[in-house]
């Protein structure tokens, strides 16, 4: 009786232990977006089956350091001549953008045998929104739909709370007689680290 009393014990707690997992830690595990949250790491996941993950060069994530940012648009993510590129950025993304330090160029990436770098620039009109969550981008040529690789450069001071930002791009292309049509490229999931930088 003592050992059938026993087990029937364990097997409760574990029952408990498993619930409660489920119902706390598990919960927060599999929720499929978290919103922001200042002065914390954040993860965003995009359930949505179009999501697409671009790469992007990030010369310092430290949180307020003086950083570049390539953002990749490469020839095989680009499906048509684009005549506007539209960045979209996080509310919470706390850094001022200045037009002067954005400029799109055709570009190299980096790698085993060189750093990231432009090869040469793309002469546009560039314009931001008075709520810095909105960049636009209009070529002075369309960018053709072709294998080489472009990139947005930016420099900036990176926002003073660290965390995940999902940055948007979307592309306008419009063929001869057609109304423009905006289609979205992909998402660049940019990190700024979420602690200070320990020195010893």
């Amino acid at each position: 009786m003592l050992k059938k009393s026993s087990l029937s014990t364990i097997k409760t707690v574990f029952i408990i232990g498993v619930s409660s997992f489920l119902l706390g830690t598990g919960s927060s595990i599999l929720a499929p977006k978290s919103s922001a949250s200042p002065g914390f790491f954040e993860y965003q996941w995009d359930a949505d089956p179009d999501y697409r993950k671009l790469r992007y060069y990030q010369s310092s994530s430290e949180k307020l350091g003086r950083a570049r940012y390539y953002f990749f648009l490469r020839g095989k993510e680009r499906k048509d001549n684009t005549i506007k590129l539209t960045i979209k950025i996080p509310d919470y993304f706390d850094a001022k953008i200045k037009p002067e330090k954005l400029s799109l160029c055709k570009v190299k990436l980096g790698g085993f045998t060189g750093r990231t770098r432009c090869l040469e620039k793309v002469p546009s009109v560039i314009e931001i929104n008075d709520k810095q969550n909105s960049i636009e981008i209009f070529p002075k040529s369309p960018i053709p739909k072709n294998k080489e690789n472009y990139a947005i450069s930016m420099k900036i001071f990176n926002p003073r709370k660290g965390g995940m930002y999902q940055i948007q791009a979307l592309s306008q292309s419009q063929q001869p007689g057609e109304i423009p049509i905006s289609t979205y490229l992909g998402t660049w999931n940019v990190t700024v680290q979420w602690t200070d930088k320990l020195t010893i």
